[in-house]
């Protein structure tokens, strides 16, 4: 019997970590289909534009955007009953690296996402993807740094109680993590149908690939580009009515192509 045994490279440890408090958090997974024929026929005719942008970026700009409207969404816990919002939208993307010859994922964090271009967005994704990174550079969520370091060296059960520190003090988790999570595999490889992503930020998006389906409009069948994407709530910190408000403003200003 042949067999051979692989060490976890570092991020792999904090994600299994985040997935251990994630579960615990009370969220709701809001599952969407959401019509980009429009918003994509809208990019394609500004290929030609000297600074072209991403789906992935306008979708980031759009997001932050439509939470800067509906803020309560991307809100944290304060205690019991208080919840701390934030006058920015941090955006934290997972970035898949190649690191020793193995590909993991590295968060980006863009910040003030709701209030820079979109162009600056897809120039900072594109850098990301480019940047050549060593084990020095895999951290958290920013460089790496003696503390940081010594995280990936404790005993589980002290690196989870880091993580729900992080989330008794917002102010701190905001600095660290943003308030927003995406994690797109779209990105990556060719995904049907939806996924539902473990977080333990307020507020987290799944990217699922574009595909093209049938769909009835006015009375008459056409086929579309459609967006599977799943939209991961803390209800501790924001109620259903509010949330079915933020997802069909969210829908709506995707399927126009806001901003484009």
């Amino acid at each position: 019997m042949n067999y051979k045994i692989e060490t976890f490279p570092k991020t792999r440890v904090a994600t299994l970590d985040i997935c251990s408090i994630g579960i615990q958090k009370h969220n709701v997974a809001a599952l969407i289909e959401i019509d980009v024929s429009v918003s994509r026929e809208k990019l394609k005719q500004q290929r030609h534009n000297t600074h072209p942008i991403s789906f992935t970026a306008w979708l980031i700009k759009v997001i932050s955007l439509t939470i800067k409207s509906h803020e309560a969404a991307a809100g944290y816990l304060l205690g019991k009953r208080k919840v701390l919002v934030f006058d920015d939208i941090n955006v934290s993307l997972a970035i898949e690296k190649e690191v020793n010859g193995k590909k993991v994922p590295i968060p980006l964090i863009i910040e003030k996402a709701n209030e820079i271009s979109v162009e600056s967005i897809t120039e900072q994704i594109r850098d990301a993807k480019e940047k050549e990174l060593t084990n020095k550079d895999i951290v958290l969520h920013t460089r790496a740094n003696k503390l940081e370091g010594l995280y990936y060296s404790l005993p589980g059960f002290a690196r989870r109680f880091f993580w729900k520190y992080l989330l008794r003090h917002p102010q701190l988790a905001f600095k660290k993590m943003g308030n927003v999570a995406i994690t797109s595999v779209g990105m990556v490889g060719n995904v049907s149908g939806w996924f539902i992503p473990i977080s333990v930020h307020p507020i987290c998006f799944g990217i699922s690939n574009i595909a093209k389906k049938p769909i009835v409009i006015d009375d008459k069948i056409e086929i579309r580009e459609i967006l599977n994407m799943t939209v991961l709530l803390d209800h501790d910190v924001i109620d259903g009515a509010p949330m079915a408000r933020f997802l069909s403003d969210l829908s709506s200003n995707i399927e126009k192509g806001y901003g484009l």
